[in-house]
């Protein structure tokens, strides 16, 4: 496929969507030649795909410095990043060396924030092995670890030079990986695309049984309507906050649980349902278009409901959401199939209500 591209001016950056990338020395080369590459992954991608990656940009003249992290969302954490740092410096890496982040969302958000405050930022390159990260994570230069109060607290807006999804890799993700990747997916076609959402509903079968050319579609059709809202929105001062449809009650759900007990595309399809019966609420939207929102998450396989944690600890986490202005809540809210905006004049009592009518 022809790359497409996040056009940020001087920080433009292709995003390359194939099959058989990782392993395209002349892929890399352009950023890699005669640089150290710290490759940022964790133990279970290493054991998949790191040698496959450290002998292609070897032949793309980089020298290699693998650097293992834990598995899962506590991975992103002050103690790892400090870990990784550590690695760099022993490893004499400098202000010309590079990271390559390779795995998923959690790989990518910490070795990103690694990169971008590393002897005042050094460049890296998003290299995604799961579907949540090719769609959503690996693109629009969001990076961070979390904090026991909320999730993505500490970061830095740092683009990549260059985004590689490998949609091969997605042959060994976990199902339940693969369906929180879905839950993103979802996502775009809500708040961006109903031609999209239509497609999702008739196709979502084959995403679930991995087929290559549906997969393929998915990853690309999202991030071409992520790399328009970047390119518009690059700092999320407005347009940029829809992608964050179902995130504001999702990353409480991530919280109140504990990191890692949900996924994080689980707690975002969940979130989502909620958001959609505030629309609903709010009269914003349809009650027919809010069942539907509800069907296809289900049909993913998905969860439709949130645990059940009393609401005022859901009121009280959502209250360290980035959304928050002015001591304020925002929402984002569906005003149709593909049409969001977002909220800041909601009547507590229906956000009350809207998170009973869709807990467990």
């Amino acid at each position: 496929m022809q790359p497409l591209s996040v056009t940020l001016g001087d920080r433009s950056y292709p995003i390359h969507i194939g099959v058989g990338l990782l392993d395209d020395a002349q892929r890399y080369a352009p950023y890699v030649a005669s640089r150290s590459v710290a490759v940022v992954t964790n133990k279970i991608v290493a054991s998949l795909y790191l040698e496959r990656v450290q002998r292609a940009l070897e032949q793309a003249g980089a020298r290699v410095v693998p650097v293992l992290i834990e598995d899962g969302e506590r991975a992103k954490a002050w103690g790892t990043l400090d870990r990784v740092i550590d690695a760099l410096l022993a490893a004499r890496c400098g202000r010309d060396s590079l990271i390559l982040a390779l795995g998923g969302g959690v790989v990518g958000d910490l070795a990103g924030f690694a990169a971008a405050v590393f002897q005042r930022g050094i460049g890296f390159i998003q290299v995604p092995t799961t579907l949540l990260a090719q769609v959503d994570s690996s693109v629009g230069g969001k990076t961070a670890i979390n904090h026991v109060r909320g999730k993505n607290m500490v970061g830095a807006f740092h683009q990549p030079l260059a985004v590689i999804a490998d949609v091969a890799t997605l042959d060994t993700l976990p199902d339940r990986e693969l369906r929180a990747g879905i839950a993103e997916v979802i996502k775009h076609g809500f708040v961006l695309d109903p031609q999209f959402v239509d497609w999702l509903e008739a196709n979502i079968g084959k995403l679930l049984a991995r087929d290559r050319t549906a997969l393929s579609h998915a990853v690309r059709r999202s991030c071409e309507l992520k790399a328009q809202v970047v390119a518009a929105d690059e700092r999320e001062t407005g347009l940029r906050a829809i992608l964050n449809f179902g995130h504001t009650f999702g990353h409480a759900i991530e919280a109140g649980l504990g990191y890692g007990e949900w996924l994080h595309g689980e707690a975002v399809a969940a979130g989502m349902v909620m958001a959609a019966e505030l629309s609903v609420r709010t009269g914003t939207l349809r009650r027919e278009d809010a069942d539907r929102v509800a069907a296809l998450i289900a049909h993913a396989g998905l969860p439709v409901r949130g645990p059940k944690l009393p609401i005022e600890q859901y009121l009280e986490l959502m209250q360290v959401d980035k959304k928050v202005s002015g001591g304020r809540l925002r929402f984002i809210l569906l005003e149709g199939l593909g049409r969001a905006t977002l909220r800041g004049d909601l009547d507590p009592r229906l956000v009350r209500e809207s998170i009973a009518a869709a807990v467990q």
